[in-house]
């Protein structure tokens, strides 16, 4: 094996690797965002991928996401709301004022 066969699949390598780190990341912002939505009682009705880009925010070379989800309170309505990621780590969800179902428990 000659160095430029090394350092090509060396390449291919970190390429499949951070593909597979994006995928998670991905991943992990569904999971939370079912977790938020069934906590705050709102229906999670979609989830898009806005930007990714590499950031050394964290001290780390890690991926910066920024996810886009839609989301219902009631059913009839849909709002939009924001996440943003460093690496699988949540660092900010934003959600617009919605309106609140009331509480039919009692």
């Amino acid at each position: 094996m000659t160095l430029g066969e090394l350092v090509l699949w060396l390449s291919i390598g970190f390429v499949v690797f951070q593909f597979w780190r994006v995928r998670s990341i991905s991943e992990a912002a569904h999971l939370y965002l079912q977790h938020y939505c069934k906590t705050h009682q709102l229906q999670l009705l979609s989830l898009a991928r806005k930007t990714t880009r590499l950031t050394l925010k964290t001290g780390k070379p890690d991926w910066y996401s920024e996810f886009i989800f839609e989301f219902s309170s009631s059913g009839d309505d849909r709002y939009q709301g924001t996440l943003i990621m460093a690496g699988r780590y949540v660092t900010k969800t934003d959600v617009p004022v919605h309106r609140i179902q009331p509480d039919t428990t009692h």
